[in-house]
Protein backbone atom coordinates (compact mmCIF):
# COMPACT_ATOMS: atom_id res chain seq x y z
CA UNK A 1 0.00 0.00 0.00
CA UNK A 2 1.11 3.48 -0.78
CA UNK A 3 1.72 6.42 1.66
CA UNK A 4 1.13 9.62 1.69
CA UNK A 5 4.68 10.46 1.42
CA UNK A 6 5.04 8.23 -1.60
CA UNK A 7 1.42 9.58 -3.04
CA UNK A 8 2.37 13.64 -2.58
CA UNK A 9 6.39 12.52 -4.07
CA UNK A 10 3.87 11.35 -6.66
CA UNK A 11 1.95 14.11 -7.39
CA UNK A 12 4.64 16.36 -7.63
CA UNK A 13 6.69 14.60 -10.48
CA UNK A 14 5.08 15.65 -14.10
CA UNK A 15 3.32 13.43 -15.60
CA UNK A 16 4.29 11.40 -18.01
CA UNK A 17 3.16 10.50 -21.66
CA UNK A 18 1.99 7.38 -20.35
CA UNK A 19 -0.17 8.77 -17.48
CA UNK A 20 -3.85 8.95 -18.10
CA UNK A 21 -6.53 10.90 -16.17
CA UNK A 22 -7.10 7.65 -14.23
CA UNK A 23 -3.62 7.31 -12.93
CA UNK A 24 -4.04 8.26 -8.90
CA UNK A 25 -0.64 10.51 -9.21
CA UNK A 26 -1.67 12.55 -11.37
CA UNK A 27 -3.15 16.08 -10.80
CA UNK A 28 -6.02 17.65 -13.21
CA UNK A 29 -7.11 20.90 -12.36
CA UNK A 30 -10.78 20.06 -13.80
CA UNK A 31 -11.73 23.60 -12.99
CA UNK A 32 -8.94 25.14 -15.65
CA UNK A 33 -10.37 21.99 -17.63
CA UNK A 34 -14.09 22.95 -17.67
CA UNK A 35 -16.25 25.24 -19.65
CA UNK A 36 -16.68 27.47 -17.18
CA UNK A 37 -16.55 31.00 -18.09
CA UNK A 38 -15.84 33.69 -15.07
CA UNK A 39 -17.58 36.79 -15.37
CA UNK A 40 -15.11 39.49 -12.98
CA UNK A 41 -16.93 42.85 -12.77
CA UNK A 42 -13.80 44.20 -11.46
CA UNK A 43 -12.53 43.75 -14.96
CA UNK A 44 -14.47 46.64 -16.00
CA UNK A 45 -13.42 49.08 -13.58
CA UNK A 46 -10.36 51.06 -14.49
CA UNK A 47 -8.95 51.64 -11.18
CA UNK A 48 -9.49 55.37 -11.61
CA UNK A 49 -9.39 57.78 -8.08
CA UNK A 50 -12.94 58.76 -7.09
CA UNK A 51 -13.09 62.33 -6.00
CA UNK A 52 -15.91 64.63 -4.85
CA UNK A 53 -16.50 68.04 -5.88
CA UNK A 54 -18.10 70.29 -3.98
CA UNK A 55 -20.04 73.81 -5.77
CA UNK A 56 -20.27 75.59 -2.88
CA UNK A 57 -17.29 77.41 -3.69
CA UNK A 58 -19.18 78.88 -6.69
CA UNK A 59 -22.19 80.23 -5.19
CA UNK A 60 -22.74 83.53 -4.43
CA UNK A 61 -21.86 83.95 -0.34
CA UNK A 62 -22.31 80.21 -0.05
CA UNK A 63 -26.22 80.20 -0.78
CA UNK A 64 -27.13 81.37 -4.40
CA UNK A 65 -26.17 80.62 -7.67
CA UNK A 66 -25.89 83.77 -9.36
CA UNK A 67 -25.64 83.05 -13.30
CA UNK A 68 -22.95 85.68 -13.84
CA UNK A 69 -20.19 84.63 -11.28
CA UNK A 70 -21.10 81.09 -11.30
CA UNK A 71 -20.15 80.50 -15.37
CA UNK A 72 -16.83 83.11 -14.36
CA UNK A 73 -15.67 80.74 -11.56
CA UNK A 74 -16.69 77.64 -14.28
CA UNK A 75 -15.01 78.94 -16.44
CA UNK A 76 -11.91 80.42 -14.99
CA UNK A 77 -11.35 76.87 -13.14
CA UNK A 78 -8.30 73.96 -13.56
CA UNK A 79 -10.57 70.94 -14.62
CA UNK A 80 -7.34 69.83 -15.42
CA UNK A 81 -7.10 68.26 -12.06
CA UNK A 82 -9.73 65.77 -12.22
CA UNK A 83 -7.99 64.13 -15.16
CA UNK A 84 -8.50 60.50 -15.70
CA UNK A 85 -10.26 60.68 -11.96
CA UNK A 86 -14.11 59.79 -11.31
CA UNK A 87 -15.76 63.00 -10.07
CA UNK A 88 -18.97 62.99 -7.96
CA UNK A 89 -20.71 66.65 -7.74
CA UNK A 90 -22.09 67.73 -5.28
CA UNK A 91 -23.12 70.79 -3.08
CA UNK A 92 -22.03 70.95 0.84
CA UNK A 93 -24.78 73.55 1.68
CA UNK A 94 -28.37 72.85 1.84
CA UNK A 95 -29.64 75.57 -0.61
CA UNK A 96 -31.71 75.25 -4.15
CA UNK A 97 -29.37 74.90 -7.25
CA UNK A 98 -30.67 74.70 -10.41
CA UNK A 99 -30.00 71.65 -12.92
CA UNK A 100 -28.02 73.49 -15.42
CA UNK A 101 -25.37 74.20 -12.80
CA UNK A 102 -25.28 70.69 -12.52
CA UNK A 103 -24.90 70.00 -16.34
CA UNK A 104 -22.77 72.96 -17.15
CA UNK A 105 -20.01 71.65 -14.78
CA UNK A 106 -20.81 68.43 -16.20
CA UNK A 107 -19.97 69.48 -19.93
CA UNK A 108 -16.17 70.78 -18.14
CA UNK A 109 -15.53 67.38 -16.70
CA UNK A 110 -16.21 65.81 -20.16
CA UNK A 111 -13.50 65.32 -22.10
CA UNK A 112 -11.08 65.17 -18.37
CA UNK A 113 -12.75 62.71 -16.24
CA UNK A 114 -12.95 59.29 -16.84
CA UNK A 115 -16.86 59.67 -15.48
CA UNK A 116 -18.69 61.99 -13.34
CA UNK A 117 -21.82 61.38 -11.48
CA UNK A 118 -24.26 64.05 -9.10
CA UNK A 119 -24.09 62.98 -6.15
CA UNK A 120 -21.23 61.51 -3.52
CA UNK A 121 -18.48 59.34 -4.44
CA UNK A 122 -20.90 56.24 -3.10
CA UNK A 123 -23.20 57.40 -5.97
CA UNK A 124 -20.75 57.08 -8.28
CA UNK A 125 -19.87 53.06 -8.41
CA UNK A 126 -23.45 52.26 -9.20
CA UNK A 127 -23.66 54.81 -12.29
CA UNK A 128 -20.49 53.66 -13.65
CA UNK A 129 -21.31 49.92 -13.50
CA UNK A 130 -24.74 50.44 -15.20
CA UNK A 131 -23.20 52.34 -18.13
CA UNK A 132 -20.58 50.29 -18.67
CA UNK A 133 -22.87 46.96 -18.42
CA UNK A 134 -25.36 48.26 -20.66
CA UNK A 135 -22.46 48.63 -23.24
CA UNK A 136 -20.86 45.37 -22.53
CA UNK A 137 -21.54 42.47 -25.36
CA UNK A 138 -22.79 39.38 -23.66
CA UNK A 139 -22.65 37.82 -26.82
CA UNK A 140 -19.40 35.62 -25.82
CA UNK A 141 -21.28 34.02 -22.63
CA UNK A 142 -23.71 32.84 -25.31
CA UNK A 143 -25.21 29.22 -24.09
CA UNK A 144 -22.01 28.95 -21.97
CA UNK A 145 -22.02 28.48 -18.04
CA UNK A 146 -21.01 31.19 -16.14
CA UNK A 147 -19.62 31.93 -12.35
CA UNK A 148 -20.01 35.75 -11.19
CA UNK A 149 -16.99 36.28 -9.54
CA UNK A 150 -18.05 37.46 -5.97
CA UNK A 151 -14.74 38.48 -3.85
CA UNK A 152 -13.77 41.50 -5.28
CA UNK A 153 -12.35 44.95 -3.35
CA UNK A 154 -15.23 46.88 -2.30
CA UNK A 155 -15.84 48.87 -5.49
CA UNK A 156 -18.15 46.95 -6.91
CA UNK A 157 -22.02 47.54 -5.89
CA UNK A 158 -24.68 45.28 -5.23
CA UNK A 159 -26.51 46.89 -7.80
CA UNK A 160 -24.22 45.48 -10.76
CA UNK A 161 -24.30 42.10 -9.30
CA UNK A 162 -28.14 42.07 -9.67
CA UNK A 163 -27.90 44.05 -13.21
CA UNK A 164 -24.64 41.45 -14.45
CA UNK A 165 -27.09 38.62 -13.62
CA UNK A 166 -30.13 40.05 -15.17
CA UNK A 167 -27.97 40.44 -18.85
CA UNK A 168 -26.44 37.30 -18.39
CA UNK A 169 -29.45 35.33 -17.90
CA UNK A 170 -30.60 36.30 -21.50
CA UNK A 171 -27.65 34.51 -22.70
CA UNK A 172 -25.88 31.86 -20.17
CA UNK A 173 -26.87 28.43 -19.88
CA UNK A 174 -26.45 28.53 -16.37
CA UNK A 175 -25.06 31.16 -13.64
CA UNK A 176 -23.48 30.52 -10.46
CA UNK A 177 -21.77 32.93 -8.15
CA UNK A 178 -18.66 32.47 -6.52
CA UNK A 179 -15.21 31.24 -7.40
CA UNK A 180 -15.06 28.16 -9.96
CA UNK A 181 -14.45 25.68 -7.62
CA UNK A 182 -16.82 26.93 -4.89
CA UNK A 183 -19.71 28.65 -6.42
CA UNK A 184 -23.48 29.08 -5.66
CA UNK A 185 -26.12 27.95 -8.18
CA UNK A 186 -28.05 31.31 -9.08
CA UNK A 187 -30.38 30.16 -12.50
CA UNK A 188 -30.62 27.46 -15.20
CA UNK A 189 -31.82 27.50 -18.68
CA UNK A 190 -34.72 25.48 -18.81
Amino acid sequence: MESLSDKISKAKQPATEQSTPDDPGLIVNRVAESAIETFNLEDLWDGGEVVEFDIEPFLFHSLIVKERDFRDSVRSFDWSVFEGKHVAIFCSVDTVIPTWAFMLISSKLENVAASSVVGRSGDLAPVFYAAALAAFDFSVYADRIVVIKGCNSGVVPTSAYADVTVRLQRVARKLMFGEACSSVPLWRKK
